[in-house]
């Protein structure tokens, strides 16, 4: 029996669609793998393996003490919702209604389903840039939109003006920014940002910009697109608490955008996980209203972890890219002899006990050779781990 339906067309988007027409396992699940049968310290999942701050912990469970473990409003939590809206203002000076400019998801990837799926038109135009996070692909897709990029390229991996101005036009529904950027931990500039504003109004185009890595910079400003002149009409702002709070596992997200955009995404997002996480909404909240000392913490902790693994990778022989936020660095391994990255992350716990991902599963098939050789280390481990990674590696 044949099995029609839009998973084909997902998964192609996803670049999981194999030849013969079935669905291949995702390079994370290969490596992830790979990691858990060989004992290699695994670097190829974005996610920490400590625990966040124990006040918002401590908050989780009062919640459900007290009884909030039934359906939350289908727009969010009040005390979240509000919470998002000070979090906003404090930060950027961005005043958003909590009661119609914010919706809470689940996680910020049911953000960009909802508002994808919302938004487009079979045969509207995305553009992001390249390499993109590996949902944008399959979601693109889901939503019968069509693929646009604009590639960074190595070694700062800044978009050109001049190509991103030539792939955005009239066909363009979406400008999709993931900002800072995953997998290569750029943030990108002012000068780009307003480049974006600009083309969204020029082609009449919308911006949704995936910021779930706003307070994970090192050095870099992060200047969200909604505070650009021009841009809060027309921009949807997505973030989470799971890598501010190492809280990944809740799946809080949300987004805040004009309120008739959030009440067209409401009308998909509904349908989807309806809602979800009554415990953890007003813990996140908790997490939200922290001191500030809280947040330049977890930044100046990272950014040592990240100083760590690039020192470990660099005596390793490897060429680096620093990242200026995020939880990744970009390695390149044809230094040390090796220009096919996916086979090299095969053999590397073999090699040194590690495990990372090659950037070319971020990227579109036409395009792979150009990132051929660049591995994507996490740095959001324990120092203890990364310790070890760094040991390991230094048999390269």
């Amino acid at each position: 029996m044949t099995i029609a339906g839009a998973w084909r067309r997902t998964a192609h988007g996803a670049g999981l669609l194999a030849a013969d027409g079935s669905i291949s396992a995702s390079i994370f699940a290969e490596m992830s793998a790979l990691a858990t049968r060989t004992g290699a310290i695994n670097l190829g999942q974005g996610f920490p393996d400590e625990d966040g701050p124990a006040v918002v912990l401590e908050a989780a469970r009062q919640a459900i003490t007290d009884g909030v473990n039934q359906y939350p409003p289908g727009r969010g939590n009040p005390v979240l919702l509000e919470a998002i809206a000070r979090h906003q203002q404090r930060f950027y000076g961005l005043a958003v209604d909590p009661g119609t400019e914010v919706l809470v998801t689940s996680g910020a990837t049911e953000a960009l389903a909802a508002t994808l799926l919302a938004l487009l038109e079979a045969g509207d135009e995305v553009v992001t840039f390249e390499p993109f996070y590996d949902a944008y692909g399959g979601l693109i897709a889901l939503a019968d939109g069509v693929h646009r990029t604009v590639r960074l390229r190595s070694p700062d991996f800044q978009p050109d003006l001049d190509e991103l101005q030539a792939v955005v036009t009239d066909r363009t529904r979406i400008i999709l920014l993931n900002n800072p950027h995953n997998p290569t931990g750029t943030v990108f500039t002012r000068e780009t940002l307003e480049l974006i504003v600009a083309l969204a109004h020029k082609h009449d185009a919308l911006i949704v910009t995936d910021e779930v890595y706003e307070h994970l910079t090192f050095g870099a400003t992060h200047i969200p697109v909604a505070t650009l002149p021009g841009a809060p009409e027309r921009t949807v702002t997505i973030s989470s608490g799971g890598k501010t709070f190492s809280t990944t596992g809740w799946k809080i997200g949300w987004l805040s955008a004009p309120a008739a955009i959030v009440t067209a995404i409401l009308a998909v997002k509904q349908f989807l996980t309806y809602v979800n996480g009554a415990p953890f909404q007003p813990a996140t909240a908790i997490g939200l209203d922290l001191p500030d000392a809280y947040y330049a913490g977890i930044a100046a902790d990272l950014r040592a972890k990240r100083d760590l693994l690039a020192g470990g990778l660099s005596a390793a022989g490897f060429t680096l890219t620093v990242p200026q936020g995020s939880y990744f660095i970009v390695a390149d391994a044809s230094a040390l002899g090796h220009t096919d990255a996916v086979e090299f992350c095969r053999a590397l716990p073999d090699l040194a006990g590690v495990v990372g991902i090659p950037i070319t599963a971020f990227c579109l098939p036409e395009h792979k050779a150009q990132y051929a050789s660049l591995v994507r280390f996490a740095f959001c481990k324990r120092v203890d781990v990364l310790e070890e990674a760094v040991a390991r590696l230094a048999r390269l």
